[in-house]
């Protein structure tokens, strides 16, 4: 049986003018003070389409008034590539035939010190979904080692429960990302075709339990690509809204992923041209203007470059998708997509300064960590 999203989820009541919003509406929403729904569907509708240079303009007020000129700079670290789940999209699914491998602690310890030598302070630690009922024990442990290590660290995994998430922070975890992939349950059904990560509801509900298990900052997004973009794009927005309501005191970021080549070879059966991935990260930065929103190597370098202060706040740099691709460069093991932008850390950040904008390697909040009971929820 399909799962239902639940009310606070619900897009259908907008999804008309989302696809059908006149000029007007569009211009309205821009001159809105404090843009809310209503305002959002508008400016990703078609119309908001002919008006993306004033778009583009709002975004970058809003984004110089909230984060200056200021980069954020981080780097993912692929600890393995076994996953039990059939995800159609995904490089990484059990009917892949790629190369496997899970990197032992002396190899973490490797790649760490090759990404240390590149001055990076915020790590991402990725992993496919839960393959052994050891596996959090172990991603806590790689947690605790780079913690010591670098001052941020965040976690791209499986989806767990409020006492693991509460283990994870313990261990110096203070960013949790997982991507819904795409909102609308029967597209969801319909790529997840076998594994954990089936459970909708299970997936949807994995961020609260990471806020209430005292995790800072939860990251997500949706898969572009995956399903209708309009639709997960307003259930991307509600579920920021949600989770920003219930846990004042916990972070949210958002991201843009949009599929990218795998081993697999899937085809999008929604693309999303960079028109419109650009619009709908100047709607969100206009709807959210002090929210931190993301933007990956899956990107080409020019888009990249143009995005860069223009709505987007963070971005990855110097990424390797596989298991073991910073320290281990000949290592076997297959990635999740194919990255676009490869340029080193030099390069971007050279890229960067030319355009006016600073590059920051370290997240100095990361030395005031909240205890697990202090990143309270609203009543």
């Amino acid at each position: 049986m399909t799962a239902q999203a639940p009310a606070w989820l619900n897009p259908h009541p907008w999804l008309e003018l989302a696809r059908n919003a006149s000029r007007d509406a569009v211009e309205r929403a821009l001159a809105a003070e404090d843009p809310g729904l209503r305002e959002f569907a508008a400016l990703i509708s078609p119309a908001a389409g002919g008006l993306v240079e004033s778009l583009a303009r709002r975004s970058l007020a809003l984004t110089r008034r909230h984060f200056g000129r200021a980069i954020s700079l981080y780097a993912p670290l692929y600890l393995y590539n076994y996953c039990p789940s059939g995800c159609t999209y995904c490089g990484f699914a059990s009917d892949r035939v790629i190369e496997r491998h899970r990197l032992t602690p002396q190899e973490v310890e490797a790649e760490l010190s090759a990404l240390k030598s590149l001055g990076l302070e915020e790590i991402l630690l990725l992993t496919g979904e839960r393959a052994a009922p050891e596996d959090h024990a172990r991603l806590s442990a790689l947690v605790a080692l780079t913690a010591s290590r670098f001052h941020s660290v965040s976690v791209e995994a499986f989806a767990m429960s409020e006492r693991e998430y509460r283990e994870l922070a313990g261990a110096g975890c203070t960013g949790v990302t997982i991507y819904q992939e795409t909102y609308d349950p029967a597209r969801y059904e319909h790529v997840h075709r076998w594994g954990r990560k089936r459970d909708y509801t299970c997936r949807l509900e994995a961020p609260a339990r990471a806020l209430a298990g005292g995790i800072r900052t939860v990251g997500l997004g949706a898969l572009l690509g995956l399903g209708d973009p309009v639709y997960d794009a307003l259930c991307l927005y509600r579920h920021a809204k949600h989770l920003l309501r219930r846990f004042w005191k916990g972070g949210v970021t958002v991201s843009f992923p949009r599929l990218r080549p795998e081993p697999g070879g899937y085809t999008p059966e929604f693309p999303v041209s960079e028109s419109l991935l650009a619009q709908i990260i100047f709607a969100f930065r206009i709807s959210l203007p002090d929210v931190p929103l993301v933007l990956s190597t899956r990107e080409s370098r020019r888009f990249r470059d143009g995005m860069a202060g223009v709505g987007i706040s963070r971005m990855s740099v110097a990424s390797r998708t596989t298991v073991g691709g910073y320290h281990l460069d000949t290592a076997p093991s297959g990635g999740q997509f194919e990255t676009s932008d490869e340029r080193d850390v030099a390069t971007f950040c050279a890229a960067l300064e030319a355009r006016g904008l600073q590059p920051v390697f370290k997240n100095w909040d990361s030395v005031y960590r909240d205890s697990p009971a202090s990143v309270g929820m609203a009543s």
